[in-house]
């Protein structure tokens, strides 16, 4: 008995991938289906980065198609291709960046930088090319937290090298100026420090740059959604009443400028004593998802109020580099693969694919 590549098909439309929960063939996951007599091969090229899970996806396909009758062998290789999505209309992508990734919140202290230095590296960790921009003019805090000194290099006396950080490309207004001099700085004045800072680094083939934006809803954030080509964006809140205040002013701005809300975060949720184990929810409880009921958009995760992760990201380690087996650093994985699969879902930029058009007197 032979087995037909609609068996293969049929059968792969009844599991689904636990990121996108859609099943491959829905998803458009499944490519370069053979059938040699009983032996079955193909791909499934995911549209997110999922390094630490494809093992578990290649398991689940494989034991799947293993129930169809007459199935020997199968191979399944499981691969990501990123690309480039659609950002706000009259806005060109960045030479060397696939798609922008905003991380901003409504007010200061809710973990803010914490969270976007963390997002990239799972983003990393899950097997993409990231960089992180510090887009903190008043209060760049990446250096510290990436472990990261000195000042960046230019080739060519033009565009800037990004700095190197545990793998990370990044840039920060903290690398050109000394730690303690204050940015004594009108607005015009820090929006054209973000376009150099953006523009004058050389990306080098980022799947994700991850901005860190200062809290509010001021000169940076009309900036970035005039001129910079944002993916989506990222609303870091805590779970009291005072900063979701502030959470939804972000997240209605972000939709005023046509910028996609890929999600919330909730940060310190749940605090756990490290001497007795007790739970208190310090900030109250749940407003993070009740505010992403209120705005149908997605709960991306909710991490703990840990001392450890204050410790490691104050040493330039974050929890993400510095426990990468850690229940923290789980957490962030679980939310970089959510963010990325919802940018994944977005409509392609094509733009890259046509050819300049120049017109010149003969």
């Amino acid at each position: 008995m032979s087995v037909s590549e609609q068996q293969v098909l049929e059968v792969l439309k009844q599991i689904t991938d636990p990121n996108t929960k859609k099943d491959f063939v829905t998803g458009k996951s499944v490519k370069n289906v053979k059938i040699d007599g009983a032996n079955v091969s193909l791909d499934i090229v995911l549209g997110y980065p999922a390094k630490t899970v494809q093992a578990s996806i290649q398991q689940l396909v494989s034991d799947q198609i293993k129930t169809v009758a007459g199935v020997g062998n199968v191979t399944v290789n499981v691969s990501s291709q990123i690309v480039s999505h659609a950002v706000q209309r009259g806005v060109k992508l960045i030479p060397g960046v696939k798609n922008i990734i905003a991380v901003a919140s409504g007010k200061g202290g809710v973990g803010k930088s914490t969270t976007a230095v963390n997002l990239a590296l799972a983003l990393q960790a899950e097997g993409a090319k990231v960089g992180i921009m510090d887009a903190d003019i008043y209060g760049p805090s990446q250096p510290l937290m990436l472990g990261i000194d000195g000042r960046p290099e230019s080739q060519d006396g033009q565009k800037m090298e990004p700095m190197m950080g545990h793998g990370l490309q990044a840039m920060s207004i903290g690398f050109l100026i000394d730690v303690e001099t204050p940015m004594v700085w009108r607005g015009p004045m820090v929006t054209q420090a973000l376009e150099q800072l953006l523009n004058d680094t050389n990306w080098k083939d980022l799947d994700y740059l991850v901005v860190d934006l200062p809290p509010g809803t001021g000169d940076v954030q009309l900036t970035l959604a005039q001129k910079v080509p944002v993916t989506g964006a990222v609303i870091v809140t805590t779970p009291q009443d005072v900063a979701l205040i502030d959470a939804r002013k972000g997240l209605k701005m972000f939709e005023k400028v046509g910028i996609p809300i890929i999600g919330i975060v909730e940060n310190m949720s749940l605090h756990i004593c490290s001497q007795c184990g007790h739970e208190e929810r310090v900030f109250g409880q749940g407003g993070g998802e009740r505010m992403c009921a209120d705005y149908s958009v997605e709960f991306l995760g909710a991490l703990p109020l840990d001392i450890a992760i204050r410790e490691q990201t104050d040493a330039g380690k974050p929890p993400v580099v510095a426990a990468p087996d850690g229940r923290v650093a789980e957490i962030y994985r679980e939310i970089a693969r959510r963010v990325a699969v919802k940018v994944a879902e977005q409509a392609q930029d094509f733009s890259a694919r046509f050819p300049s058009i120049v017109i010149q007197n003969s």
